[in-house]
């Protein structure tokens, strides 16, 4: 009887084995981030504070960076996705960004130590905005680089890229302005705004492009 041990292993099986080992480890890591992010809830009752002064501040923090994460593991799951393969840089940047995803209870855990300094704010600001500058470069070198991605429609590449530089552009501009930056925290508003413009017109022809080949295709 033949062993399946005597059959080749061929260069596409490595590869999505190690892609396969990556996603396990990156959904680990996404679902210990969350988790610990409610831990790091501790609501304190001080004289003269009510219940809601107690809870609003870190329940309010605590969902945000539940939708942050859930936001970063929807992208990285579409990223994963439409990937045939991964190579050592993609990993090498996948865990860099896995570190800053599983940083986020320690920020969350600073920004609810003294909710009402500036400080806490730009700090956790500044860490989210770090960790989608760093999917991007993930999604650029996968989809654009490296090309591991190649059955995915470049148009469409093109536009989750602006969708994931605008996301960064955006929260550091709400840094800034925290800091009162306020020209610089303009200055990345107005360029965010502008890609999210470019997208949208991007989706609107790529859409119209796609009906005007299905209504050839339906009457040739």
């Amino acid at each position: 009887m033949n062993s399946r041990v005597d059959e080749p292993v061929e260069e596409r099986h490595v590869g999505r084995r190690h892609l396969d080992r990556l996603i396990m480890l990156s959904d680990g890591i996404f679902a210990i981030a969350i988790t610990l992010s409610a831990i790091e809830i501790r609501p304190e009752l001080k004289p003269g504070r009510s219940l809601w002064q107690a809870w609003s501040m870190p329940l309010t923090v605590y969902f945000l960076s539940f939708i942050l994460i859930g936001v970063i593991w929807v992208n990285h799951r579409r990223i994963v996705a439409h990937l045939r393969d991964i190579d050592g840089i993609g990993t090498g940047i996948n865990l860099v960004l896995l570190s800053l995803v599983a940083l986020m209870p320690v920020v969350i855990r600073f920004a609810l130590s003294d909710p009402g300094q500036d400080e806490a704010f730009v700090v956790y600001a500044l860490a989210v905005a770090v960790t989608f500058s760093c999917m991007a470069a993930l999604w650029v070198h996968v989809a654009f680089i490296a090309n591991l991605a190649p059955d995915l429609e470049p148009g469409l590449a093109r536009i989750w890229l602006l969708e994931m530089i605008a996301a960064p552009l955006i929260i550091g501009a709400m840094a800034l302005y925290q800091l009162h930056v306020r020209s610089a925290a303009l200055i990345l508003t107005l360029v965010a705004v502008t890609l999210w413009l470019i997208k949208a017109r991007m989706e609107y022809l790529r859409k119209r492009n796609s009906n005007h080949q299905s209504a050839r295709s339906t009457h040739p």
